[in-house]
């Protein structure tokens, strides 16, 4: 039993070291863009595309990657994902040129939808009981938060003593050691095998659907929502989602199977994913610019302003775990999203010559006090009552919906902000809109039951010495097997 438990300890900091990285990953340009930007000569459009690129082949593929760890078994599949994100992380730390990068930071994006579903995988199998599942994953979920934090923080750090090049080293690090030491970790589902043919067809529309239709919200940040170059891409976005839709209906082992995302609680909690990780990439992004552009900070001074944040962080993450045990996932999940948005509503007070103190620090130090426990809770809602041959699945959504908001989300938030006659404005706009989604969703959440059971019978033997029954009941956060002998 202690070796077990040590096995398990050591993998879930393992496999979290990896989550971390890969949100770390996503946030690493955060700061250090206009420097490339500069570098490499881009212009807007450019600077786009190498802002949305891991975003976006990560969020477009990870229905596949987590299909892949349900059919094939999560370390398989976890160890090709490494190799992965950590080739093509060392490519981006020595890229030539523009055209390298780019390529490099779709690699990544690659890379981590393969990693991030088979890690939750081989949790599930290094947790098996329900109770200890369900700690892992409210602990799992504070990690993305964690993760982006820390990539805003180090990158720019790093970057204003050395170069933009060096934070890469971090993921190729972290991808290294995994490899080595995965072969310890259990190979969670032995996977189904190949079974029906793979939906490759499902697969490729979801991919260039969820593609197509975050590029065209990122567009709309540098152009005009009239244009062709925001609604195209949108409209052909939406075109092949609905066709996405259609032929999962057909198929014989689905990529989505229809009314996985009918449960309202898995999908309520999808939705506070994304809107938390919506206000968190918008804060980095826009306080950010305000800082450097409007207050005239440099990059080291820019990235010491987070530090509050990433400290309140810490602790709101050491305490979601245990919160979401004792109240429940819906509780924390509300109560997180209702501070969270009160933290971004004191944001929306930004103004040219709002000093730090007053008026950053406090929303600065709500926002992550609310955000740890909403991913927390809002990942036992996700990934709760999965069967284990659907955990990449599950997983796969919540990491969709965590990578949907630093690129989908925040592209709207900008859209809003760029309809302002003034920069500032704009901001304080972008952040009152973040408030009032979190503050819904928060709201929604709270509707959820709480503790909704129902029972059914399984299996009845019976003789003459002995009548068994085991029922299967099902509870709104786990699922308890009782079994009952009456002689």
């Amino acid at each position: 039993m202690a070796a077990a438990m040590a096995t398990a300890r050591t993998g879930f900091a393992l496999l979290g070291a990896v989550q971390v990285a890969l949100i770390f990953t996503l946030m690493l340009l955060t700061v250090p863009l206009p420097l490339v930007a500069r570098q490499f000569g881009l212009g807007p459009s450019g600077v786009l595309v190498l802002s949305a690129a891991y975003g976006l082949s990560f969020s477009s593929l990870l229905l596949l990657g987590g299909r892949l760890a349900d059919r094939y078994g999560g370390r398989r599949v976890l160890r090709a994902g490494l190799a992965l994100f950590g080739a093509a992380s060392a490519a981006c730390a020595v890229a030539p040129g523009f055209a390298a990068l780019l390529a490099g930071r779709f690699g990544q994006g690659a890379g981590a939808a393969l990693v991030a579903p088979a890690a939750v995988a081989v949790v599930r199998a290094l947790h098996p009981g329900a109770a200890d599942y369900r700690r892992a994953t409210a602990t799992w979920g504070g990690l993305s938060v964690l993760g982006a934090t820390a990539g805003s923080l180090v990158s720019g750090v790093v970057t204003a003593w050395a170069s933009w090049r060096w934070p890469f080293a971090v993921p190729v690090l972290v991808a290294a050691l995994a490899l080595v030491r995965s072969g310890g970790l259990p190979p969670a589902e032995p996977g189904r095998g190949p079974g029906p043919g793979l939906d490759l067809r499902g697969a490729v529309l979801a991919t260039a659907g969820v593609c197509a239709a975050s590029y065209g919200l990122v567009a709309s940040t540098d152009h005009g929502w009239g244009t062709s170059v925001v609604l195209a891409p949108l409209a052909a976005g939406l075109v092949l989602l609905l066709a996405f839709a259609a032929a999962e209906r057909r198929a014989v082992d689905p990529l989505l199977p229809p009314g996985f995302l009918a449960d309202r609680r898995r999908a309520t909690a999808l939705a506070a994913v994304m809107v938390t990780a919506t206000g968190t990439a918008l804060t980095f992004l826009l306080l950010a610019l305000y800082l450097q552009q409007v207050r005239d900070w440099d990059v080291l001074a820019t990235s010491a302003a987070f530090l509050p944040y990433a400290a309140v962080l810490v602790l709101a993450g050491r305490r979601a775990a245990p919160l979401t045990a004792r109240y429940g996932a819906v509780t924390v999940t509300a109560g997180g999203l209702a501070v969270a948005a009160t933290g971004l509503a004191l944001l929306a007070g930004l103004a040219p010559g709002s000093g730090y103190a007053v008026g950053l620090l406090p929303g600065l130090l709500l926002l992550p006090a609310g955000a740890g426990p909403a991913f927390a809770g809002a990942a036992v809602l996700a990934t709760g009552g999965v069967p284990p041959e659907r955990t990449g699945l599950a997983a796969g959504l919540f990491n969709t919906a965590m990578e949907l908001g630093p690129t989908a989300g925040v592209a709207a938030l900008m859209a809003l902000a760029a309809t302002r006659p003034t920069v500032v404005g704009g901001y304080a706009a972008a952040f009152a809109a973040g408030a009032a989604a979190l503050a819904l969703t928060g709201a929604a959440v709270a509707t959820l039951p709480r503790t909704t059971r129902t029972t059914r019978t399984t299996r009845t033997t019976r003789n003459p010495r002995t009548t068994r029954t085991t029922r299967t009941a099902t509870s709104s956060e786990s699922t308890i097997h009782i079994k009952e002998f009456t002689s």
